[in-house]
């Protein structure tokens, strides 16, 4: 398997399309982390069924979040991706969250090229209400079961607000 972030870089952030690797599957309970330190993704944990993944998840190569891990995608399509596949997302918002007292914010993207919807999704007021209830109550109790309240959706921020956090994100993995 091929180390992610040596043959791919963010993208073109300020043009909104980046790189994503697909680490979980929407509707997947396995948490599949990416091991950047040994090149491959492992199986993390089980989660229960009732916190399957909302959306596909991922991450942006060559970033760095303040949790110490690379910065974190839901990329809204309609049909789910396998994980190790790379796709060219274009950055609609940012969902602000913290998990146990550490930032660990996720970049929110859809395909690039949608040819099905002709592009429709360009904000996040695109996406449907229900959708953006259904991540936020994801995202805010995933870890009920055993560490109760320790998630938290701080908000919700523009693709502008999402490029500027990438860039931070380029910045700390290079530094």
């Amino acid at each position: 398997m091929a180390d992610y972030n040596k043959i791919l870089d963010a993208g073109d952030i300020d043009s909104g399309v980046i790189n994503v690797v697909i680490e979980i599957q929407k509707g997947s309970s396995n948490k599949i982390e990416w091991d950047r330190h040994n090149a491959y993704f492992k199986l993390d944990r089980v989660e229960p069924e009732i916190f399957a993944k909302p959306t596909d998840y991922g991450f942006i190569p060559q970033t760095l979040d303040e949790d110490g891990d690379e910065l974190d995608v839901l990329f809204i399509n309609r049909e789910s991706l396998p994980t190790g596949v790379v796709v060219e997302g274009r950055i609609i918002g940012i969902m602000r969250f913290e998990d146990d007292g550490e930032v660990d914010d996720k970049v929110v993207c859809v395909p690039a090229d949608d040819r099905g919807n002709g592009n429709a999704i360009q904000t996040l007021e695109d996406l449907p209400k229900k959708l953006i209830e259904q991540i936020e109550f994801h995202f805010n109790h995933y870890k009920d079961l055993k560490k109760p309240g320790t998630t938290k959706v701080l908000g919700w921020g523009n693709a502008e607000e999402a490029k500027k956090i990438i860039k931070e994100c380029q910045t700390r993995w290079t530094s």
